[in-house]
């Protein structure tokens, strides 16, 4: 049986991705902040294990990982966004963007490390977003803090290859999730109509996405779009 980690479970893309591998049969863990409704709605719903825990704070993430013991596959959804005009962000949004959605990635990955590389295995896959290949007007902190997961992850798949770990990335387009309730409804429906597919993608795309790169042995050091052909 796997132990599979997923951060950022509770809600979206990241509780997408607990259903499907505890579906197939895996020991899952899933880190979540604050949303203790939610936690325990998916823990329930799929016998996962919730564990409250920023991601941002490493000494709680050594703690957490400590606790789950060796790691087969780790998933880094947890992520948080923000929308306005560069000249009106904040240092300290522009400090919180990055302490979760880079720093969080960062600690997560050297938790589970020692396990992986004591067995000489395992699997890493990151969330960027189809902004940080292409960026976004009024998403540039977003925008940065998902292309710097990017380039962690090829570098990390370098680093990390001859040892038998493999670190890949999906980038999500427009998903619904709770990142777009803010969104208008007509908003929504221009970017469906820009992409080719014609619609804006599920949760549960992305975490078919994610179980694939976590399944596929000879594949390291790629972004695997899923974002409808938005970006392409």
């Amino acid at each position: 049986m796997s132990t599979t980690v997923i951060t950022g479970g509770s809600r979206g893309i990241g509780a997408a991705a607990v259903a499907r591998f505890a579906e197939r049969g895996d020991r899952v863990f899933f880190l979540y902040e604050k949303d203790h409704a939610a936690a325990e709605l998916v823990a329930g719903r799929t016998g996962a294990e919730a564990i409250c825990q920023d991601v941002a704070d490493w000494p709680g993430v050594q703690a957490a990982f400590e606790r789950i013991g060796p790691v087969d596959n780790l998933v880094c959804c947890a992520g948080v966004s923000a929308y306005g005009l560069v000249q009106n962000v904040t240092e300290a949004a522009w400090d919180r963007l990055f302490d979760v959605n880079v720093k969080g990635v960062f600690h997560c990955i050297k938790a589970a490390l020692p396990g992986m590389l004591a067995r000489q295995r395992g699997s890493v896959v990151t969330v960027s977003s189809m902004w940080g290949q292409t960026g976004a007007a009024c998403e540039a902190a977003y925008s940065a803090t998902k292309g710097a997961v990017i380039a962690l992850t090829k570098a990390l798949a370098k680093e990390l290859g001859p040892s038998g770990i493999r670190v890949n990335c999906v980038s999500p387009g427009v998903i619904l999730t709770d990142m777009c309730t803010g969104l208008p409804p007509e908003t929504l429906a221009s970017l469906a109509e820009e992409a080719p597919l014609g619609r804006n993608g599920r949760p549960e795309e992305v975490a078919q996405a994610i179980e694939y790169l976590c399944a596929a042995e000879f594949v390291t050091g790629q972004v695997l779009p899923v974002n409808g052909g938005f970006v392409i």
